[in-house]
């Protein structure tokens, strides 16, 4: 069974606090998803071993829980390179179709309030007691057993 055949029936608050996105939002992933693999794929070729939904949760798991290919390439029971594979393709369709987008660097960078924080990390000597041989007592060789 999919992955998202077990969430897909949740309210739309616990869904979105699963996925990090709206229902309606990752429909349109997928929609999107499934549009670019049928262009792409005019010929036949082998069966996808996840589905579009399970291939867009599973990006989705990447970006906003910082996991490690391995660790969700277990989870789904794919191999790792095409874990890597399937979420870059989900990404590239994504980021193309321009209905999604990230704030570039320059708004980023001028939207940003910066707050300094001085820290004093100057060194000062500290006084410590000198070595001397009085200061400690030692015992001879012959007196050890």
């Amino acid at each position: 069974m999919s992955k998202y055949k077990k969430i897909e029936n949740r309210k739309p608050e616990q869904f979105k606090r699963l996925t990090g996105v709206k229902k309606e939002t990752f429909e349109l992933m997928v929609k999107l998803l499934k549009e670019s693999e049928a262009k792409r794929k005019k010929i036949s070729g082998r069966p996808l071993k996840l589905i579009y939904a399970d291939q867009i949760l599973m990006m989705l798991e990447y970006l906003r829980e910082y996991r490690t290919y391995y660790h969700i390439s277990t989870d789904y029971g794919i191999s790792e390179s095409s874990c890597y594979k399937m979420i870059k393709r989900a990404e590239d369709v994504l980021i193309k179709s321009k209905v999604f987008s990230l704030p570039t660097k320059n708004r980023l960078m001028n939207d940003m309030e910066i707050e300094v924080i001085l820290i004093d990390a100057t060194e000062s000597p500290i006084q410590r007691p000198k070595k001397s041989n009085n200061s400690t007592t030692q015992g001879k060789r012959n007196d050890i057993h």
